[in-house]
């Protein structure tokens, strides 16, 4: 893709707020409006990012380090969380390729290690049950089987759509203050469940994700909670990265446990990195326990309920013994969350006469800290 040339003024600063520019080649650009850039306040400090442009079709291209963007620059996708000293630097280039003038918002912040800077705490004191706040969480949708051979109809908020039914939601806010992904079985003898997203909605790179879940445990059931690339869209999977936090398949076993995994480019299937965490005796994953990662540049470690220990710690190093491997998680991009009750599938198999139906995956919590 080329530009029209357009040669740029350095940027004159104006505090922690807007940084102008302006183009000195204004008509190869006078018909491409320069982006938007705005914060709205996360928790603790923090901010979310937002990059918006008024031209149909146009893309936004931004870095995060103060460099000019172009179009080898990210691609921007959906609003990201910000807790440290950035510079926001952001052009729209036109389906002409034609480049506006960049816009740019330096952001200053210093939140110490450890604080929580954004969640969803499925707090709801309407007294029904109610919707995952549309915000924050979109769906994805029907049966294609997600490259898995899962066997579930998802379902989003509000859908009556064939075999999801408003009368029978499969994901809620209930009055216990818990999210509820809900696998059924209909009538017609087909399964329905959810698979809720933050994709378009909020993204973040870097820091302490933990969620706090009691999941079903039978067989055919596979509940997760993980994260992907905002960048998929663009490179498709598994280039944009996948990190599993929360996922296991099947009736409990002695001892019951949980895997944590990382895929990319040369490290998917048979060549994956995933580690078991085996719970303490007496205790399963039908039990409420907190999962986590705590994301770093070059690192993503899990642990299950006390992130001083994680159970597995992965780097970059990993790589090395993995032909073709590419690490894809300091690219730049920032991930987006996903919650799902997925039903059968190549791995945990189909459900059977013991899989108990309505079956119910509870989230009390899904939180991002510092580092």
């Amino acid at each position: 893709m080329k530009i029209a040339a357009v040669v740029l003024s350095s940027a004159l600063l104006c505090g922690c707020g807007c940084v102008g520019f302006a183009a000195t080649n204004a008509a190869s650009v006078s018909q491409v409006p320069a982006p938007a850039i705005s914060t709205a306040p996360a928790q603790n400090g923090a901010v979310i990012v937002s990059i918006a442009t008024s031209l149909k079709g146009g893309t936004i291209y931004y870095s995060v380090d103060g460099s000019v963007p172009g179009t080898s620059s990210q691609i921007y996708h959906a609003p990201f969380l910000v807790v440290s000293n950035i510079t926001v630097k952001a052009i729209v280039v036109s389906a002409s390729n034609r480049a506006s003038s960049f816009a740019g918002k330096r952001i200053e912040l210093n939140i110490p290690s450890g604080t929580l800077v954004w969640s969803d705490e499925f707090n709801n004191p309407t007294g029904t049950n109610a919707q995952p706040n549309p915000q924050v969480w979109t769906y994805d949708t029907g049966n294609s089987a997600f490259g898995n051979n899962e066997l579930e109809n998802y379902c989003a908020w509000g859908s009556n759509a064939a075999s999801c039914s408003t009368a029978s939601p499969n994901s809620y806010v209930g009055t216990d203050g818990s999210l509820h992904i809900v696998a059924q079985r209909t009538a017609s003898g087909t399964y329905t469940s959810a698979r809720l997203k933050t994709q378009g909605l909020f993204s973040f790179q870097y820091g302490r994700f933990e969620m706090r879940a009691r999941v079903p445990e039978a067989q055919g059931l596979w509940p997760a909670g993980w994260l992907m690339g905002n960048n998929i869209d663009t490179v498709d999977w598994p280039a944009c990265g996948e990190q599993d936090v929360l996922e296991r398949v099947n009736a409990a076993r002695t001892p019951d446990w949980n895997e944590g995994s990382i895929h990319g480019i040369g490290f998917t299937g048979n060549r994956g990195l995933g580690t078991v965490f085996n719970f303490p005796s007496g205790h399963t994953a039908a039990d409420w326990h907190t999962y986590g990662m705590i994301w770093s540049k070059g690192k993503v470690a899990y642990y299950v309920d006390d992130p001083t220990h994680p159970y597995v710690t992965y780097t970059t190093s990993n790589m090395k013994s993995l032909s073709g491997a590419v690490w894809p998680f300091d690219a730049g991009q920032s991930n987006y969350i996903l919650l799902n009750l997925a039903i059968g599938g190549d791995w945990p198999g189909a459900p059977n006469a013991s899989t108990p139906f309505p079956a119910e995956m509870l989230v009390d919590y899904v939180r991002v800290y510092t580092n």
